[in-house]
């Protein structure tokens, strides 16, 4: 494990899935991982389990949707260590599913703030310490359905994850001055609690997906992370306002 003279690392939604992956492997590659998440319980059990590999970790609970507790938490921990060298803005969902038609204006508000809000609050309140940060970065996560609008039920997700891949390159605009890059991921179908519903109903369904991808399975966390360290690491110190695609050639369809 290399020593990266104490940097910090804050990934939203790390208690499971993509989100704990990355958490785990910035911790490998040296860094202080700060994970976030709403359960609690699940929040300290990670640690746990982190610790326990010898990385340095610590948890905080607060609703990435909520402007007052994100600005808290993250401004605490900025304070704490002085600076804060990479965000990971990994929080975000579907959200449930909904046609334009019968879609309440609730729905369209927690989905664009889940996804879209939850950026914005985050990365306003780490920007006056990644302005302290070594090669300091921000991480967002787009999808396929920022391009394509999603599948039925899924238009306001897309819209909200083409919000992200737009706020992501305006950040990088605004950000580039202090040498602070801004990129996004764009998870294909992982293998994740986010698909367990169908996974669990339909798994023929499921299972069949990965026809639909050019390397021919569906892809892992850790194939997210790895990108993720990369985006976090000196060997993407010219790389910003650029989204990579980890979807192994779905978006390109077969």
């Amino acid at each position: 494990m290399s020593n990266l003279n104490g940097k910090i690392a804050i990934i939203t939604g790390a208690t499971g899935g993509i989100g704990f992956a990355v958490a785990k492997r910035l911790g490998q590659d040296g860094f202080t991982v700060i994970l976030n998440g709403i359960d609690d319980q699940n929040g300290a059990a990670r640690v746990k389990e982190l610790t326990e590999e010898g990385i340095k970790a610590e948890y905080h609970g607060f609703d990435v949707t909520k402007e007052d507790a994100v600005t808290k938490s993250i401004t605490s921990i900025g304070e704490k260590y002085g600076k804060i060298d990479v965000l990971v803005n990994n929080a975000g969902g579907l959200g449930g599913r909904s046609r334009f038609e019968e879609m309440t204006t609730e729905f369209y508000r927690n989905v664009m703030a889940l996804n879209l809000d939850s950026v914005f609050f985050a990365s306003r309140a780490a920007i006056p310490f990644l302005k302290k940060g070594e090669s300091a970065t921000i991480i967002n996560y787009t999808s396929n359905a920022a391009w394509n609008a999603g599948g039925p039920g899924a238009g306001i997700y897309g819209t909200s994850k083409a919000g992200v891949q737009t706020i992501t390159r305006a950040l990088a605009k605004d950000l580039a001055e202090y040498g602070i890059r801004v990129n996004a991921v764009s998870p294909g179908t992982i293998d994740t609690p986010f698909h367990k519903q169908i996974k669990s109903t339909k798994p023929e369904v499921f299972a069949s997906w990965a026809n639909n991808i050019m390397l021919g399975r569906l892809g892992q966390p850790e194939d997210v992370a790895g990108v993720v360290s990369f985006l976090a690491s000196k060997d993407a110190a010219f790389l910003t306002a650029e989204t990579i695609q980890v979807g192994g050639g779905q978006a390109l369809g077969i």
